[in-house]
Parts: structure tokens; sequence; C-alpha cells
């Protein structure tokens, strides 16, 4: 197990051990990547080994799913993210994104990568049509700002998950569209879509689901496997509401959504509780409630994820945050 997954509490200093060896394109080309490695938009150093091989967190290419009413083993409180189109509404639990970070599916009739980022706590979903192609995505096993650096199956293109953008390869440069989702408490999805399909696992043995192997992470001082700036006058690990607008990114902190709602530039950021953290007990329907928000425009969903002050500093450092 420990060779697969980035264990928090067991592992620590295996993996950060590993990824203290900075990687570059000929050790990766020795690894068995096709990348073209002559085109990037990022330092080589920036990017590190998260400790799993490629595709040792396995990416979900042919996802299963049970209805809402029909799922016994998920707790009321539990996170999942909630994504639909054109009234195909379904939900996707934390507790197995966990062991997988990316879901490659088809959702009213569109492609697309539903993904979360443990160490950044990023739930993102995009769209996987460019041009003409339909790209599948995997894990790379490197990790950049702690956050995810996925490739897609076609042009071997690594990817940054928490801005959609290809970093390195053959579509360097290139963005994937973003796609409007959000956390809620598995009780609320049930509640409004009992007959709603419910992402499960292909095999529930393969993984210890319902476990979070990154115990206590939300709660720790520092962000793991980070060599960046720190955000200053507030803590690296407390969570934050990235906003995506068209211009520049829209954060504030989720003290202030809970204190109540905030609306800015047109966009209304709505605090609701009843979500248990992913990141903090063992077990992920123990965790310490830490609610969950819902952005919107004109009463419509918007792009937006919850992540922590680190994350959102390491990628929009000229963003201020508001409420800190």
């Amino acid at each position: 197990m420990l060779t697969l997954v980035r264990i928090f509490v067991l592992s620590v200093p295996i993996v950060a051990a590993a990824a203290q060896a900075i990687a570059d394109p000929t050790s990766w080309s020795r690894e068995g990547w096709e990348t073209d490695f002559s085109k990037s938009s990022v330092p080589f150093e920036e990017i590190i080994s998260g400790g799993p091989p490629r595709d040792g967190i396995p990416s979900i290419d042919d996802p299963k799913f049970a209805a809402a009413s029909a799922v016994p083993d998920i707790e009321a409180r539990e996170p999942v993210i909630q994504f639909g189109l054109g009234g195909d509404i379904r939900a996707y639990p934390l507790r197995v994104l966990t062991w997988h970070e990316i879901v490659n599916d088809v959702v009213g009739g569109v492609p697309v990568a539903v993904t979360y980022c443990p160490l950044c706590n990023a739930a993102l979903v995009f769209d996987r049509r460019l041009d003409d192609r339909v790209l599948e995505f995997g894990t790379t096993g490197k990790l950049r700002n702690s956050d995810l650096v996925m490739y897609d199956r076609q042009t071997e293109s690594w990817w940054q998950q928490f801005t959609g953008e290809a970093i390195v390869g053959t579509l360097n440069g290139r963005k994937l569209k973003l796609l409007p989702s959000r956390i809620v408490a598995f009780s609320a999805f049930r509640e409004a879509y009992s007959g709603g399909p419910v992402l499960v696992p292909n095999d529930p043995s393969f993984r210890d689901y319902g476990r979070n192997p990154y115990a206590s992470y939300d709660s720790s001082a520092t962000p793991f496997l980070y060599r960046g700036d720190l955000p200053e006058d507030i803590p690296a690990m407390a969570r934050v509401v990235v906003v995506r607008t068209q211009d520049e990114p829209i954060i504030v902190t989720l003290d202030r959504v809970r204190a109540g709602t905030l609306e800015r530039d047109g966009y209304r950021i709505e605090f609701e509780e009843g979500v248990a953290s992913a990141l903090d007990h063992s077990t992920i329907a123990k965790g310490r409630d830490v609610g969950t928000v819902r952005v919107t425009r004109d009463g419509r969903d918007v792009v937006h994820d919850v992540t922590f002050a680190f994350v959102a500093h390491a990628f929009h450092p000229d963003v201020p945050i508001i409420g800190k």
C-alpha cells in the first residue's frame, strides 16, 4: 500500500525523502515517458515526485454507479462532488476520489474529468474535449506546489490540476474548460436526487474506501511536499474559497463566508454547514464539520473550489485574500 499512495501519517519520511530528488527530463524519459519535454511553461525544478509512479494512484476510466437510495455505506455528512449536465446529475464521493484522484466519465453526453487533489483539497471538473480530441487523464505521480500533475494518454502532456493548463508537452499552454461543481453532504444529494447516480468502487476491496490516508492533514501547521512561499497573516492550511472568474479570481477565507453571505462583483458566496472534512479523522465520516459553500451569479452555479490558503497563494500570489 505504501508504494501506491501517499499515506500521510505513516509514510511521510519515506515519501518526503523520495521527493527530495528533483527529477528532470532525462530521468523522466528513463521512466518511460514519451512527453515532449522541449515544451514547458514552468521550471522543471518545480515538479517533484509525489512518491507513487505513473498511474500508481489509478484513475477510474470505466466508472460504476448506483442509485443514491441504494448506497448503504456512505454516511450522511460525507463529502461528495455534485456535478451535472443536461439533467444528468451525479455524485462522486471523496471516499473514492481520495484513492483515485481522477474519474474519466461522460455526463450528459459530455466527456469530463472529475478530479480531486487531497494535498490541496481541490475538487475540480473539466471538459475533456480539446479541438477534435477527447482526452483521457491519468496521474503522473508528480506534484507541483503540492498539486496533482495529471497527464493525458493521447499526447502524454502534463497538466496542472489546479489550473487545468498543460504545463509540459505537446499541448503545453492549452487549457481545459472548467465546469461548475460543488461539494455537498451525501445526505443532501440523496435527499435531492434519491435515484441519482453515485460513484461506487469497481472493486470495493481494492482500497480501504472510507478511510482517510491523510489523517489530521488539514490541521497540520504546514502543507506536505510543498516548497514554495507561504502566505502572510493567514495559516497556510486555512480553507479559502477560490471563485474562478473571467479575470482574476476572487479569493475569500471560509471563515469570512461562514460569518455571513458575501457578495462581490455580482458573485454570491454562501456557507452551508453539515459536511465532514475528508482530511481530518482517519475515518472520513468522522471528520469535523467544515461545511461547504455555494457560489452563484444571477442564480446560476459558477466554477469555484474550496482549497487551502497556501494553494491560492502559490497559484495567485498577487490576488488578495478577503477576510484574512
